[in-house]
């Protein structure tokens, strides 16, 4: 059986930025350095997250960010306000972040900061649904957000997404109130497509779910840094 040419061109692009991820991959762990790919569509509060996180880590763990936009450094303005090493890259009119422009992310954050010194290397993905999830970076957990304003049937309508999780945040919870939302349903599309998922609501807005956040995310490191 023959596969039609753009399959072919799309199992070589996806061949070659694995390979690359693996490169990726044995370069943090080399420096001992926790990484996360941080997913979602636009608008479900990645960069928020990050915002109110990195306040509490960088308490306990030393933290550095890849921050993905398809055309602006916006964001990684934001989280440069945090006097932590930031790197923007920018995609230009790809809709994800693949493993080479990691790599790349990686040589210009090593030129800010040894990477030694670092415990954990957070990469917020460009926001969206699909992309992002089929490619990999060489990341050691993919975190996936999910905002209650996009409906219960996103876990359905974007598998790959949510079936490569490690953890889902269900975030802007602080809105149940005000929305005919079933959260319930939603957390039945999650477990009917990855049943094996953390799940952890979470609000920017109230805070709650926060402690559980920096919970799973501490557990991370330090069994990262003990393996």
């Amino acid at each position: 059986m023959h596969l039609p040419i753009s399959d072919k061109i799309e199992l070589n692009i996806l061949h070659q930025n694995s390979h690359q991820a693996e490169k990726n991959k044995i370069k943090f762990n080399n420096y001992n350095l926790l990484c996360l790919n941080i997913m979602s569509s636009p608008g479900a509060g990645k960069t928020r997250l990050l915002e109110i996180t990195l306040e509490d880590l960088s308490k306990k763990f030393h933290s550095a960010v890849l921050e993905g936009d398809m055309t602006t450094n916006l964001d990684a303005a934001r989280l440069e306000k945090l006097n932590i090493p930031v790197v923007p890259i920018t995609t230009g009119r790809a809709c994800h972040l693949d493993a080479n422009m990691v790599s790349g992310g990686l040589k210009l954050l090593e030129k800010k900061i040894n990477p030694n010194l670092l415990d954990i290397l957070l990469v917020e993905n460009v926001g969206n649904l699909v992309c992002p999830a089929e490619f990999e970076i060489g990341e050691h957990f993919k975190v996936a957000l999910l905002s209650i304003t996009e409906g219960e049937d996103k876990p359905l309508k974007y598998p790959i997404m949510f079936r490569e999780a490690d953890l889902i945040l269900i975030t802007k919870v602080d809105l149940l109130p005000h929305l005919n939302f079933d959260i319930n349903e939603l957390k039945s599309n999650i477990a009917s497509t990855n049943p094996k998922a953390d799940v952890i609501e979470i609000s920017s807005i109230t805070k709650s779910g926060f402690d559980l956040w920096q919970d799973w995310i501490s557990k991370k490191i330090l069994k990262f840094k003990n393996n």
